[in-house]
């Protein structure tokens, strides 16, 4: 809404600098840069260092982070993109599945700010994406940090989390 404000939590502080990984899917590129800009801003600001990785597609984004996750080092990431309804069904898909494989990352242990923008038209991304405006870019790499910060307060402990294939073949249950 306009003239809405909306209460920010303060940036986190991390004695061990960050390193993210921005996954973007530059269908809009316009968008797409905006939404990175804002994104590597906000990481700059902590005092971490990002990497950034282009994919085809918004449904593509969640697969590279399980990639870099099983594969890279680092601290967190955030998937950047806009899916534009259109006139097909298509865009349920595209919005409902690319979200809920993040969300289930995250769910297994993974830091992770979803910024993939879903409207109905051009204008409401510009709006979303602008760095000076609603800065949505900036906004999921602040949630991907503040993920980061509550995990090294609280310690990592290296305990699984979630449904693990290790803990299901013994019978047990996750934490």
């Amino acid at each position: 809404m306009a003239g809405t404000s909306h209460y920010q939590l303060k940036r986190p502080e991390f004695s061990a600098a960050p390193k993210l990984l921005i996954v973007v899917a530059p269908y809009y590129k316009a968008i797409a840069d905006a939404l990175v800009a804002g994104a590597q801003a906000e990481i700059a600001a902590v005092g971490g260092t990002s990497e950034v990785a282009e994919v085809p597609g918004a449904l593509e984004v969640p697969t590279a982070i399980a990639t870099a996750a099983r594969l890279s080092n680092f601290d967190g990431y955030v998937a950047l993109g806009c899916v534009i309804r259109g006139e097909t069904t298509h865009y349920d898909t595209v919005c409902n599945d690319s979200s809920r494989a993040i969300t289930l990352m995250g769910l297994q242990g993974l830091f992770i700010g979803n910024g993939i923008l879903t409207v109905e038209n051009m204008a409401q991304a510009q709006a979303r994406a602008e760095v000076a405006g609603q800065n949505k870019g900036g906004g999921a790499a602040a949630a991907a940090l503040h993920l980061l910060a509550l995990s090294r307060q609280w310690g990592e402990t290296g305990k699984p989390i979630g449904f693990t294939s290790e803990i299901l073949a013994r019978g047990g249950t996750s934490v």
